[in-house]
């Protein structure tokens, strides 16, 4: 199955921002747009309601008649299908959204995790990077068993002990093609956004990892296996989180801290747990993560997968201002629960597009926006993407765009909106040292280059830390 994932780039969610030049109209567009989305996060009740749709490559490729396969390699044949779509369908950000999920550094790694089917789609196999008798080796350091136990298992060609020199190109080559990748999917960004204009984020401001728990389920022991573990072994299952958490931490911390920064989950397990072990063993780690990242100005920004309505209360207790996506839900008690304190997405079910008639689709987006709108805080989004050109009806999907942007203008633009947020009313938790014999601390780093001055040291360790994000990265 197609799975969400994190982005370091938040792809995911967002546009990546163009570096190519705008005409003067386009830019004063541009800067419309990237307005509304500042305004949410800034607390104040925008022009509008924000339009937040993005089609994927696969979606485009089937609009453009192209193979999903050779889009995903090669981006630029949707320019031309892109810039059609962009001038038929009003967004906000650019209608490429691009791919985070690419074969080149997938096959250059040998991945187990993570195939291209025939269909040109990347599918996440159900596949067991940790076996459940070696949780006591996870247990004694997580980054170490990652790098000894998980990522050989998970990828073929990282077998540093029987073919070293092959990993070590494997490495390379993957951590290349991936770069290479974005570069690719940036150009189609680019050549839309110079067109249309979009609010893109400033680079260096989002990255996306998985709450605890989904890291250790995901590659490691699969939702199947960990479903059973938690039934099984509920107590090395946390001894197992808590060993993971400065690990997952670290990942996430964006390179550049902004008051629009913010960290991306998708949550996976949550609705297939009974709540007194989600609580201990999902929403406690989770929770504490989301609080230590607040106290560093840092959103969190939770996908809600599948139907969240039986666990919305836990998500009121989240920092203020956590931006929430939603899948299935109620959009009166989302609005209701969260409205005031949160920033809240999704929830109008892209079905409608495919199930319903024009007229249908506008009164289905009038009756949303007057729940959703009032206090502001709100973006317009579907409660999930679209994998195929067929998941939606083109005219159907630009009529609902055409209402959110005409129907969803406020009358009191400027006003403040519900709770503010304030980092100061946060407190970190003490974070345990790696202690990980491949992560090189600073201390040891100078012992080694003892006439590296200390004004290198952020740089120093921004190039450890980015290794530990490409190590996690490989466990997603």
């Amino acid at each position: 199955m197609v799975r969400g994932k994190p982005s370091s780039g938040g792809s995911h969610v967002f546009a990546i921002a163009t570096g190519g030049k705008m005409e003067p109209e386009v830019e004063k567009l541009d800067k419309q747009k990237g307005r509304l989305f500042a305004d949410v996060y800034d607390n104040k009740i925008p022009e509008r309601v924000p339009i937040n749709i993005a089609l994927h490559t696969n979606v485009i490729a089937g609009y453009a008649g192209i193979h999903g396969s050779e889009a995903l390699w090669n981006p630029s044949l949707l320019i031309n299908a892109s810039l059609e779509l962009a001038e038929k369908i009003p967004t906000d950000i650019s209608i490429y959204g691009g791919s985070i999920l690419s074969p080149e550094p997938y096959q250059a790694l040998g991945a187990e995790t993570m195939k291209l089917s025939k269909a040109g789609f990347m599918q996440h196999p159900n596949h067991v990077g940790l076996y459940p008798e070696e949780y006591d080796a996870f247990i004694k350091n997580a980054y170490d068993c990652v790098i000894e136990v998980v990522i050989p298992r998970n990828y073929k060609n990282l077998d540093f002990r029987n073919d070293p020199v092959r990993a070590m190109f494997a490495v390379a080559q993957g951590i290349e093609a991936k770069a290479r990748h974005f570069g690719k999917d940036r150009v189609v960004s680019e050549a839309v956004r110079e067109k249309f204009g979009g609010y893109a984020p400033v680079p260096g401001t989002r990255t996306g990892v998985y709450a605890p728990l989904d890291t250790l389920t995901d590659t490691l022991r699969s939702l199947t296996g960990m479903t059973a573990d938690i039934r099984r072994m509920p107590d090395k299952v946390e001894a197992a989180v808590e060993s993971l958490y400065t690990f997952n931490y670290t990942a996430g911390i964006p390179p550049r801290i902004t008051d629009h920064s913010m960290v991306f989950f998708p949550f996976h397990i949550p609705t297939y747990m009974r709540e007194k072990d989600f609580e201990r063993l999902f929403w406690k780690p989770f929770l504490r993560l989301a609080t230590d990242y607040a106290s560093l100005g840092v959103h969190s920004f939770a996908f809600c997968e599948h139907d969240w309505m039986r666990l919305v209360d836990y998500l009121q207790d989240l920092p203020t201002n956590s931006i929430l996506q939603f899948e299935k839900c109620d959009p009166k008690l989302v609005k209701e629960k969260l409205g005031k304190k949160h920033v809240l997405m999704g929830g109008f079910p892209l079905e409608t597009l495919r199930i319903s008639t024009k007229q249908e689709c506008i009164d289905k987006t009038k009756e949303f926006l007057d729940i959703m709108m009032p206090g502001g805080k709100f973006i317009f989004m579907f409660d999930k993407n679209p994998l195929t050109i067929n998941d939606i009806n083109l005219k159907n999907l630009q009529a609902v765009c055409e209402t959110v942007r005409d129907y969803g203008v406020y009358k009191n633009a400027g006003e403040k909106a519900g709770l503010d947020f304030n980092k100061d009313d946060y407190s970190h938790s003490r974070i345990e040292p790696l202690g990980s014999k491949y992560y090189r601390t600073w201390d040891q780093y100078k012992e080694l280059n003892p006439l590296t001055p200390e004004s290198a040291k952020n740089e120093v360790m921004e190039q450890e830390n980015a290794i530990l994000r490409f190590i996690y990265g490989l466990c997603q």
